[in-house]
């Protein structure tokens, strides 16, 4: 008996609801896209000349994109088309926002299917919410689809055409992306002004007060009824104080008045009470989910979205690509339920919340992040079944839902002013009388200072004409700071209130700028790099309007145009790329410019412009504007490369290299800062043939390295001793830094120890470990074993390959991720990486669309051959 088959993104999902619908259905996971517009030098060989070479795109025919399927998902559709010649019907099941209805629409162009197919939605994955997804299905929404298609085209047309004129103008950057290069800006500004900044000093005077009933914590904010000058006076440009009427003090002026006033008695001058109340903040969208785990679990975004993922696909939170504030009533209910037994009655208020989102067209889940189900389960529950990753997740979303349906805080906000002679301090205090919502959840916050001033601060109750005692005065002196870095929040945040991108795409952006060299990150903090500095003037400079904020913003009210009906995408299209003012005229005029004044970057500070940053191929550096020129080492701000810093590294480079003394034969040995790093040599160049080198180690600099230190690292390899078997123990240091070495086997050291001062046994004892950190040759071994894949059961191991650690079943290798230390890596984490794996299929000998070509065979040789696939239709 035929069943109806139901097709979701992935295997997680496909296990889920197939344990919801039972035998009744067969559910199947088409593990994402399962085609896309292939990349120019992908293109199959029929393409490669004609309308779509240059983008995979026909300009001229309504912007048709060419649709190739990925040779990985060949063998899955293939399975889809065997299941589907049984089925009944065909049930869509993918997510609920643009890609999903896209992949939709893909899979009904590919498998063709002679049953009905019905597209039904859920924002979250449980068997009440499935049962009534397939009660109301509906038909695929062609504005959705062509909404993603025209993103898709013009993401295409902008990134490949901009980057091809970056290529030719330009050797530091050379990429860009419609959200990307806006965002890379962002960081650049922010820059900008850290650079601008000039630094102000101020000294204040803070003081404690004794009163019968305690101390009182008070500032001084005015002498002789003059305002006492703080940081927010000054200006950051000039580092001058602003405020006319405000008096500032310097230390000896902050002393005096300590001296002065400290034996003077004080007095009550007044005290004032205002009451506080404050609401709980909506629940999570997308965009603020990211931002709350980065600051609270210091994760980045691309971290969240992915654990996001995993917690929506197992049933354990609603959709989380949404940029909706509604919740459903019956998570409403679900909440005011649990408020009243788990808080008591007080802390529920007499109606319902509701939060209004403040996206103009919120396109996509519509309803916020929240506990799936119509009863959420519990913070302990998800600590027993879910990783480490999830659990602390699951339980922001679940305190945010919890908290955004409670009553609000209140308190008695109290502000004391005390007189001493001629000189006024203040005290502030905050009560919190009822905690409300509090009790739940508090929002984190981007800059500390709030944070601390949002806490409860108790005062002694004191009235006007009360005597107190200055029991203590401190002068403190005080630097203005410059303004702060981006951090993945505070940048996810600025796109939104600009409204570029979507907050979907936001983790993706971020890693792209980090791989892409636009940006690295110190901390929390997204630092941009000389060429992010170099594109945005380039942009600036020529091509203006892409650089534009609004630019961004107009295309993504567009898009939403074309989902709501509103707009043809062919009509967008071309204004975007063919119009007046679109982008082939502008980047044609930006390769006819001969400007190029912003290839020059200026230094922080004062400059006077005796020098400034180029950008080459090999990375930035400072010149003088003649010959000389020194490298800017690559984890260096641009904020740091100041006229000093320039200076300094333009004289020590036409000093030429420091000589450390002498080495065997008298042959000096220089020290050097190369383009790779510092670096000792042995003599000089003669002819062809290369002097002795070798790079200096972690913990050896280029201000502490010694004559001894120089001639152990020229003399490398360095022989330790033998081993078992009478086999020779050396240290040395290779393309992935200091290890030791018997016979065909290798081991990295460990942190601490140095390859001038390890010793045999040391050596040994690191050989004889079989969960080396890297093997260096010969079979991968593991590092050690992580447990049993929940998935498949198997044991997981972390493995020391040629390039870098990875974890692996023993029969599915995954890469940790960039920067991951292979010392945290925990089965869960694992796990994940493997399953992600699993999911994209085997990665391809070649280019992902590319063919294998195939000897001719003699019929072709003959003159027959196939004909080559028709580009499929664009959506109209």
């Amino acid at each position: 008996m035929s069943k109806p088959l139901v097709i979701v993104e992935s295997p997680t999902k496909q296990r889920l609801i197939q344990k919801f619908l039972g035998n009744d259905y067969v559910v199947e996971a088409s593990v994402g896209h399962i085609r896309d517009i292939p990349e120019p030098k992908e293109l199959p060989e029929e393409y490669k000349k004609g309308p779509y070479a240059e983008f995979g795109v026909d300009i001229e025919a309504d912007f048709k994109p060419l649709y190739v399927v990925d040779p990985r998902k060949k063998a899955k559709i293939k399975e889809l088309k065997d299941k589907l010649k049984s089925a009944s019907a065909l049930y869509l099941a993918t997510d609920e926002d643009r890609e999903g209805e896209s992949i939709s629409w893909h899979l009904v162009e590919e498998l063709k299917p002679r049953v009905p197919v019905k597209r039904m939605v859920f924002h979250e994955i449980t068997p009440e919410a499935i049962r009534e997804a397939l009660a109301s299905p509906r038909a695929i929404d062609q504005d959705l689809v062509s909404a993603q298609e025209t993103r898709r085209v013009i993401d295409r047309l902008f990134g490949f055409a901009t980057s091809r004129v970056l290529w030719r103008k330009l050797r530091g950057a050379r990429s860009a992306g419609r959200v990307q290069t806006p965002a890379v800006r962002l960081l650049v500004e922010r820059e900008r002004a850290r650079m601008a900044f000039r630094a102000s000093d101020w000294w204040s005077v803070e003081g404690i007060f004794g009163a019968q009933a305690g101390n009182i914590p008070a500032s001084l904010v005015e002498v002789g009824g003059k305002r006492i000058a703080s940081g927010r006076d000054f200006d950051e440009t000039t580092g001058k104080l602003k405020a006319k009427d405000a008096l500032l003090l310097d230390e000896a002026a902050a002393q005096a008045l300590v001296s002065r006033l400290l034996p003077r008695p004080g007095r009550v001058d007044s005290v004032e009470s205002k009451p506080w109340r404050e609401s709980p903040r909506p629940p999570f969208t997308t965009s603020t989910i990211q931002q709350e785990a980065n600051r609270k679990l210091r994760w980045g975004a691309d971290r969240t979205m992915k654990v996001a993922q995993r917690l929506y696909e197992s049933g354990w939170i609603t959709y989380m690509r949404t940029d909706s504030f509604a919740l459903s009533d019956q998570a409403i209910n679900a909440a005011r339920t649990l408020i009243s037994s788990a808080y008591g009655p007080g802390y529920l208020p007499p109606a319902p919340r509701r939060y209004k989102s403040t996206a103009k067209n919120a396109q996509e889940a519509h309803e916020a992040i929240r506990p799936a189900g119509t009863q959420f389960r519990s913070i302990e529950e998800a600590r027993r079944e879910l990783d480490a990753d999830g659990a602390r997740l699951y339980e922001l979303v679940w305190k945010r839902t919890v908290a955004c349906q409670m009553a609000d805080a209140s308190g008695q906000g109290v502000a004391v002013r005390i007189a001493v002679d001629d000189a006024r301090f203040v005290a502030t205090g905050r009560t919190i009388e009822f905690p409300g919502y509090r009790r739940a959840y508090v929002e984190g916050s981007d800059d500390p200072e709030a944070e601390l001033a949002d806490q409860e601060r108790i005062l002694p109750p004191v009235k006007p004409g009360d005597t107190v005692a200055a029991r203590e005065l401190q002068a403190r002196g005080h630097t203005t700071q410059p303004p702060a870095r981006l951090t993945e929040a505070t940048l996810i945040k600025e796109l939104e209130r600009l409204g570029i991108g979507r907050p979907s795409t936001y983790a993706e952006i971020i890693q792209k700028i980090i791989h892409h060299n636009y940006a690295f990150q110190r901390a929390t903090a997204l630092v941009p790099t000389h060429a992010a500095f170099l594109l945005t003037a380039f942009l600036e400079s020529q091509l203006a309007e892409l650089a534009a904020y609004d630019f961004t913003a107009r295309l993504e009210e567009d898009l939403d145009q074309i989902s709501l009906g509103k707009a043809r995408r062919a009509a967008v299209l071309s204004a975007f790329y063919k119009g007046d003012r679109g982008l082939r005229v502008r980047l044609d005029a930006s390769l006819a410019s001969r400007d190029d004044g912003f290839y020059r970057l200026p230094l922080a500070g004062d400059s006077s412009a005796r020098f400034h940053v180029r950008v080459g191929q090999y990375g930035a550096y400072v010149t003088d504007g003649n010959s000389g020129t020194a490298n800017i080492p690559g984890d260096m701000a641009p904020d740091e490369v100041t006229e000093t810093w320039a200076e300094r590294a333009l004289q020590a480079k036409a000093d030429g290299p420091r000589s450390l003394g002498h080495g065997p034969g008298g042959k000096p040995v220089f020290l050097f800062n190369g383009r790779f790093g510092p670096y000792v040599q042995l003599g000089e160049a003669e002819g062809k043939e290369k002097p002795p080198r070798s790079s200096l180690p972690e913990g050896i600099t280029l201000e502490t390295i010694t004559l001894d230190q120089a001639l152990g690292l020229l003399a490398l390899p360095r022989a330790l001793g033998h081993g078992p078997g009478g086999q020779p123990v050396t240290a040395n240091i290779g393309r992935f830094g200091q290890y030791v070495k018997m016979g065909d086997q290798s081991r990295t050291l460990a942190p601490g120890q140095g390859v001038l001062t390890v010793t045999l046994a040391e050596a040994l004892a690191l050989l004889a470990q079989s969960n080396g950190r890297v093997a260096r040759r010969g079979k991968p071994e593991a590092m050690r074993e992580l447990g049993a894949d929940p998935q498949t059961g198997k044991p997981v191991k972390l493995m020391a390959g040629r390039f870098g650690p990875y974890v692996t079943d023993g029969e599915t290798n995954a890469t940790l991720p960039k920067g991951a230390s292979p010392d945290g890596v925990t089965l869960e984490e694992a796990a994940a990486l493997l399953a992600r794996k699993r999911e994209a299929g085997p990665s391809p000998k070649r280019g992902r669309f590319a063919k294998k070509p195939a000897a001719p065979s003699k019929k072709k040789a003959a003159g027959t051959r196939k004909k080559p696939p028709a580009a499929t239709e664009a959506v109209p």
